[in-house]
């Protein structure tokens, strides 16, 4: 899991107490004399041996300082039968970038099926 979420460009530090990871990164920064905004994407997986599932939460945050640059974001969602896929792109004066929800927990999902393991995803709790 560790090895496929720093392929993807996280940063990921591994809990062996829990026997787990969790990992972000910056995906959209913007500055500009007043202030500044940027979302960080965080996530985290904890495994149980038990019943071999990977228990997997993810979360955008979003800060902001001072007054932030005016911004133009575009979300994407696509809802498949439980499966759902969200994009997020932001243009701003002082920077901008994108975001993919689904594309780090899509792939670590494939890791666990190939492995053999269940994936869960847990809603509703941060990483």
């Amino acid at each position: 899991m560790a090895k496929k979420a720093r392929a993807l460009g996280l940063a990921v530090h591994e809990d062996e107490e829990q026997q787990g990871c969790s990992g972000e990164v910056e995906s959209i920064g913007a500055k500009w004399w007043f202030g500044g905004r940027k979302v960080t994407y965080r996530m985290s997986c904890r495994l149980t041996e038990s019943d071999r599932t990977v228990h997997f939460r993810e979360a955008a945050v979003e800060r902001s300082w001072g007054i932030p640059p005016p911004t133009l974001t575009v979300e994407t969602t696509t809802t498949s039968g439980w499966k759902r896929d969200e994009k997020r792109t932001d243009v701003s004066v002082g920077g901008g970038g994108s975001l993919n929800y689904g594309q780090v927990r899509n792939a670590l999902e494939q890791v666990a099926a190939a492995a053999g393991w269940n994936f869960h995803l847990e809603g509703g709790r941060m990483p």
